[in-house]
């Protein structure tokens, strides 16, 4: 992070003034340009501190970075959703045929709805991912500090309490914002080509969902395998943030690349999206039975009888293009911290 104690103020006077880098230690120090930052950091009290941003810009921050990354993959998006959840498309006579793989999928999808519908179910994700990702941030920072490590801390100790305010954090944003999960996925898995009769499509829009969802089901429709959710999110937030909040320090220095920040944010997006896949195809397969007559007693019986007809690797289904997917996270991770210093240095540069 930027201005982080005296030597990162000194390293900063350094690219300043390339020309002054054979003077001494000492005579830096005392050298005029370094005084005047080293002043200004003492006027706002930071020299030995870090600057800190407010839970509002926290929010905003992330939130307008998770927005554009999740519409920049939301082709990939939703050709997982359709080969994730086509099984219960096909149960319910929407799908006539199964997908032979991604790129099946998305010729066949290109061919029979054009390409502007790869965005259906954006908008909600939109309107969903924006609170979500801008309340894990925030939520994450002020839960890690309420279990704050000491600095001869054991690391195994570091880790675990990085899990927690992770999968902490992403647990508390998911009761806020589930309903908007539920309606993006009816809204992705609502293929034109399975229709009959000209493939009409089974909801006309967001809050069509809403409306035929509460018709059929009541509101406990739009929260269908909310618990396993939860689960879900725990894992897969936990190690998202738990691996990258450990694997930082040990791996990048304060001056590290942006190349090197994402390829650190992929490798932690697409590990934690691979060990927590599973439960997200069950709990989008219980999604999809809202508004048919035959659905799942619970989470267990949904897994039960995916592994038993289909096979285990049938939660995996769609995992490929999840992999693609991963690269919208990883941009939102790497962009959120270089994005987050280059706000601070200019905050700081006003301030002054």
């Amino acid at each position: 992070m930027i201005f982080e104690g005296r030597w990162h103020l000194l390293h900063l006077v350094e690219r300043i003034n390339p020309g002054e880098n054979q003077a001494s230690t000492a005579d830096r120090l005392q050298s005029r340009p370094f005084n005047s930052v080293l002043n200004n950091s003492r006027k706002f009290k930071m020299p030995d501190k870090k600057p800190k941003l407010g839970f509002a810009e926290n929010f905003a921050l992330s939130g307008a970075a998770a927005v554009i990354s999740k519409t920049a993959a939301a082709p990939i998006e939703r050709i997982k959703l359709l080969v994730q959840n086509q099984d219960e498309m096909i149960k319910a006579g929407r799908l006539s045929e199964p997908y032979k793989g991604v790129v099946d999928c998305t010729v066949r999808t290109f061919r029979t709805e054009g390409l502007l519908p790869f965005w259906r179910g954006n908008l909600a994700n939109c309107l969903r991912y924006f609170p979500t990702q801008a309340l894990n941030f925030a939520f994450k920072d002020t839960i890690k500090a309420m279990f704050k490590s000491a600095p001869n801390e054991a690391y195994a100790m570091k880790f675990t309490k990085n899990i927690f305010s992770g999968g902490a954090a992403g647990a508390l944003s998911l009761c806020f914002v589930y309903s908007l999960d539920y309606a993006r996925t009816r809204l992705a898995n609502d293929a034109k080509s399975a229709g009959k009769g000209g493939g009409e499509r089974q909801f006309n829009g967001l809050v069509d969902v809403y409306r035929k969802t509460i018709a059929s089901d009541g509101v406990v429709g739009l929260y269908r395998g909310f618990v396993i959710s939860c689960v879900g999110i725990v894992v897969y937030r936990g190690f998202y943030f738990g691996l990258y909040d450990s694997l930082k320090p040990m791996l990048m220095a304060d001056d590290a690349s942006v190349f090197l920040a994402f390829a650190l944010g992929y490798t932690v997006t697409v590990t934690s999206g691979l060990l927590s896949y599973p439960i997200d195809t069950i709990r989008r397969r219980m999604m999809m039975t809202s508004g048919q007559a035959v659905k799942y007693k619970g989470s267990m019986d949904c897994a039960v009888q995916i592994i038993k007809n289909e096979g285990f690797m049938s939660l995996m289904k769609g995992a490929g293009a999840n992999i693609l997917r991963g690269v919208a996270g990883a941009g939102v991770l790497a962009g959120f911290d270089k994005f987050k210093e280059l706000y601070l240095g200019w905050r700081l540069s006003v301030q002054s």
